[in-house]
């Protein structure tokens, strides 16, 4: 089938209004957030159903057409942009965003791959229920592409990532066959999870078009704090305080060096941060979730902050006043990655280090990259409860960013990667692999399962037509 016949039979399919050809009208998709890539695709298609979906893959499957998955265009690994060849056909889930479902008995809410992750937190929260998974991109990042990355986020501490919040999904296959397995089940051991093999492979080999998401119990009562510390190693020792404390209470505990808080005022002045960014080399947000009531949150945050500041793992602290304090402390950790975009482009990395190794780690890798690219600024922020950190290094002020990252990213990425795995640790911790990190998984994974994700990339997707070139290397 020539490109022109495909393209005319997908028009007669969906409607010709969800084909877009035309250059302004695929430019939104064809290029990634961070605006590091960006394709040409055949065309831009928007299924608005499962069924619509799989006719699209059972069409482009016969003509040999590779796809590219997209939800909501906010991954950081380059993983839903098509190349440069004009021939892939970029298809869109955000037409498919109803929320089909929510069963209280079973706290299960199911939702179309194309929601929008706050619509299932508001849908979650409407039914006086919790879906927990929580991120910057909310507003944009879509359920699908959340579960195809994997996606972390704030509260991974209590609740777990995008994996653990899943029960089931209904996915699409490289041959067009729809599996419909969604499932309200906490247990189901009937053979291979192939739930647990479609979360984090990229669309690499079959494509979600809903899922199953467990929801929990909303809390009572949310405590917020803003701590200032001397160093990671003091932020390690609250962090272990802070457990032993407050338990499954601790639903998120951020790490943030100086220099990101500066970034934040730099960009958006009007975000004022608790403590003053000069009063100390680094800061935690952290935040506690009861389940009793305001009074019994705040003895509880009370009593670790006054421990940790009598023994001197805190220097100072803020404790919200209010739920509009809390969010504003929210916000401040929100809008680093944005404050970053806003100063220019920088040298990204996504990894995870045991927290036990964290302090040396970044200890040992600041100076090393201070030696090695002096004036350099280290925006070092992250979810420091479950390991991992945004290691950032900005170009020095007035540089030009591009150039700078030109020059100095392989150095960074050989490294920090080098260093977070030497340290029992991996060097993409919630981001996926997408096309950036494809020659680092082949570095750094593990031959014989990368062997296994070869095989099962060769079953599933025999033609090699689903996200070509993401995950492995377009070659295997």
């Amino acid at each position: 089938m020539s490109p022109h016949l495909l393209l005319n039979t997908l028009r007669a399919t969906l409607g010709a209004d969800y084909v877009l050809t035309a250059a302004g009208d695929v430019a939104g998709y064809a290029e990634d957030w961070r605006k590091r890539y960006r394709g040409t695709p055949l065309a831009v298609v928007l299924p608005g159903s499962t069924d619509e979906v799989a006719a699209v893959v059972r069409l482009c499957h016969a003509a040999r057409v590779a796809i590219v998955p997209q939800g909501g265009n906010t991954g950081l690994a380059g993983g839903a942009t098509p190349d440069g060849s004009g021939v892939q056909l970029l298809l869109s889930l955000r037409r498919m965003r109803r929320i089909r479902d929510i069963d209280m008995a079973d706290r299960v809410l199911v939702a179309e791959a194309g929601c929008v992750l706050a619509e299932v937190q508001h849908a979650a929260r409407a039914a006086g229920l919790l879906f927990p998974l929580s991120l910057a991109a909310e507003g944009s990042a879509t359920i699908g592409g959340v579960l195809s990355t994997n996606a972390g986020g704030t509260a991974v501490l209590r609740y777990g990532n995008a994996r653990a919040l899943c029960l089931g999904l209904e996915a699409v296959t490289a041959q067009g066959a729809v599996w419909h397995g969604l499932s309200s089940l906490r247990k189901d051991n009937t053979g291979y999870d192939l739930r647990d093999l479609l979360i984090g492979s990229e669309g690499t080999l079959g494509i979600i078009t809903a899922a199953s998401l467990a929801l929990h119990p909303q809390p009572v009562a949310r405590r917020t704090a803003w701590t200032a510390l001397a160093d990671p190693a003091q932020a390690v020792a609250l962090l272990a305080q802070a457990r032993d404390a407050l338990d499954a209470g601790l639903t998120g505990f951020e790490l943030m060096g100086r220099a990101c808080i500066e970034l934040v005022a730099r960009h958006f002045p009007a975000l004022r941060a608790p403590l003053p960014a000069d009063s100390a080399p680094w800061f935690v947000l952290l935040e506690l979730s009861d389940s009793e009531s305001e009074a019994h949150a705040q003895e509880r945050l009370e009593t670790v902050l006054g421990q940790a500041l009598e023994v001197g793992t805190v220097h100072d602290c803020a404790v919200a006043a209010s739920l509009a304090q809390a969010t504003a402390m929210w916000r401040i950790r929100e809008h680093i990655p944005l404050a970053q975009a806003a100063e220019g482009l920088n040298i990204k990395h996504d990894i995870a280090v045991p927290v036990s190794r964290m302090a040396g780690f970044v200890a040992d890798t600041a100076a090393r990259l201070e030696r090695m690219i002096p004036e350099a600024r280290l925006i070092v922020f992250g979810h420091l409860g479950d390991g991992n950190l945004h290691y950032n290094v900005q170009a020095p002020a007035g540089v030009d960013a591009e150039a700078f990252r030109a020059r100095h990213e392989s150095a960074c990425n050989a490294l920090l990667h080098e260093a977070a795995v030497a340290a029992g640790g991996s060097f993409s911790a919630e981001h996926g692999i997408g096309m950036l990190k494809t020659g680092e998984l082949t570095k750094f994974k593990d031959p014989v399962a990368l062997a296994m994700m070869r095989a099962l990339k060769q079953a599933l997707d025999p033609d090699g037509l689903l996200n070509p070139g993401k995950v492995l290397p377009q070659s295997t």
